[in-house]
């Protein structure tokens, strides 16, 4: 594990290393999702790399997601064949081969209610059958995602209890991909580029960026450092156009609600309820380990500065508390909602008049400067997002690289279901840690209380936190709490887990 494991020492050796004169192969600004699959991408080739973030690994749009490892459907609805093939095939990559630890298959119910005519619901099975032969063109079988159907009103009710009984004429099932937790993949991602030798430090803010590296500030001590690099590949998301200026971007915020799971009676499928008035538009409420819901999501516009913490606005809370009374027996209530996140899609502008409209095909563009900047795109897309940015940057300064090689590369933690089935530790563990779980777990040994919740009402461990201090990269009390463990996803959990913080930040 040692090879993998990230910690605070060894982001200072790293950063040393770098600051001392080290030129390496590629420069990576961006440890999202994108810029983490960049960095594994390129270092599994063989290039030496260095990858950079002004905050955390998952800082940004990543930690924000609806947690879906989707197929394209909406994109095969909009006659985007080609991006609703694309999605469907790296779901089946990380379903089967790279993250089956982290994905797994999730039921959606839409009920057909009063609020949803025939024909809408017509549209809705015929683009379910069509989301079915996306699957099979993918190659995913159905044992690991099984076919759409329609189902009776008590099938709906038993997976949806909070469904509204009258007029309901039974629902429509399909199924998709679900992670754990994105943040956790975008961990998996850093740790295994680490494990090929990428150098991997967080809290590394880029003050100036050109083709040949970058002049960084370390915002945990304040040094300023030059970082040399043959190539550099911008991986900032929303931020982007704020590195390389021939960037063009209009952002917009998808937000979610926090809910408890007893708030729609325990659901054990997603639930998918149309938009009124929209002809392939839908929320979702989507069930969560720990006993909570997301339930989202909104596409609004967004003008002027990106902030790093986005807020979902009153409107846009009204809006899905009102789409969800639609389909639900007794409507949501601003007392159910725990807690909310908003993240920002890093949209390429265009000329569309809704950010909903506007395409989510990725773009890599290389500036004049030598940059090479890749934005748009959706986290299911993330590897072939980074196998295009790495071949335009390696073509650009002409360095010598092997072919992509990510998608048969296993991320930290997989396994076959089988393997994990036999592991000796919590469920909920492997669920998030795969076959590192018993070393979670084991961390217990030390003693007994890091088995125990960090807070009341909370799954979290001692333990998780330990290892996320040891083995993952977490630096700082909002590492741990609002990246490595979602706790700050309910701000009243979060409170309460402070003091576990910041006592495993003194022990490791």
């Amino acid at each position: 594990m040692s090879a993998t494991s990230l910690s605070a020492a060894r982001r200072r050796r790293d950063l040393a290393e770098l600051a001392g004169g080290r030129t390496v192969d590629l420069l990576v600004v961006g440890l999202g999702v994108t810029g983490a699959g960049v960095a594994l991408d390129a270092a599994s080739r063989g290039l030496s790399v260095a990858a950079v973030d002004a905050g955390d690994l998952a800082f940004g749009t990543s930690r924000w997601s609806s947690k879906l490892v989707h197929g394209g459907l909406r994109y095969l609805a909009g006659g985007h064949i080609g991006l609703a093939y694309e999605s469907a095939a790296e779901r089946d990559v990380l379903l089967r081969r790279t993250a089956p630890h982290l994905v797994s298959a999730l039921p959606f119910v839409l009920p057909l209610t009063p609020f949803v005519p025939a024909p809408k619901a017509w549209l809705a099975r015929a683009g379910f059958a069509a989301g079915d032969a996306l699957r099979i063109a993918a190659g995913t079988p159905r044992a690991a995602l099984p076919r759409s159907r329609r189902i009776s009103a008590a099938e709906v009710r038993r997976l949806a209890p909070a469904v509204r009984r009258s007029g309901l004429r039974g629902g429509l099932m399909q199924w998709d991909g679900q992670l754990v937790d994105d943040a956790r993949l975008v961990v998996a991602l850093a740790r295994t580029a680490a494990g090929f030798g990428a150098r991997i430090v967080t809290h590394c803010a880029v003050e100036d960026l050109h083709g040949r590296g970058a002049a960084v500030r370390d915002t945990l001590t304040g040094e300023r450092h030059e970082v040399r690099a043959r190539a550099v590949v911008n991986a900032t998301g929303v931020w982007a156009g704020q590195l390389d200026p021939s960037v063009h971007l209009r952002p917009s915020r998808g937000t979610h609600l926090v809910l408890r799971a007893a708030a729609l009676g325990h659901p054990t499928a997603a639930l998918t309820v149309p938009v009124p008035g929209e002809t392939n538009r839908f929320v979702f409420a989507l069930p969560q380990p720990g006993g909570l819901i997301y339930a989202g999501i909104t596409d609004e516009p967004v003008d002027g500065p990106v902030t790093d913490v986005p807020q979902p606005s009153p409107a846009e809370v009204g809006f899905l508390l009102d789409v969800f009374a639609t389909a639900l027996e007794a409507p949501l209530t601003d007392a159910d909602v725990v807690g909310t996140f908003a993240g920002l899609r890093p949209l390429l502008a265009g000329r569309a008049d809704s950010t909903a409209d506007l395409s989510r095909q990725h773009a890599v563009r290389t500036s004049a400067a030598g940059v090479t900047t890749v934005v748009g795109g959706k986290l299911t897309t993330y590897r072939r997002m980074a196998a295009d940015a790495v071949d335009a940057a390696v073509t650009h300064a002409g360095l010598s690289a092997g072919p992509c090689r990510t998608a048969r590369l296993p991320l930290v933690g997989a396994a076959p279901a089988a393997r994990l089935a036999r592991l000796s530790a919590p469920a909920r563990l492997i669920a998030r840690y795969g076959d590192e779980a018993p070393a979670v777990h084991a961390l217990g040994s030390e003693n007994p209380a890091l088995r125990e919740p960090v807070a009341p009402g909370v799954e979290v461990t001692g333990a998780e936190l330990l290892f996320a201090v040891r083995h993952e990269g977490a630096v700082t009390e909002e590492d741990l709490l609002d990246r490595r463990t979602r706790l700050g996803l309910v701000p009243a959990d979060r409170e309460r887990a402070v003091p576990a913080a910041r006592t495993a930040l003194a022990d490791a």
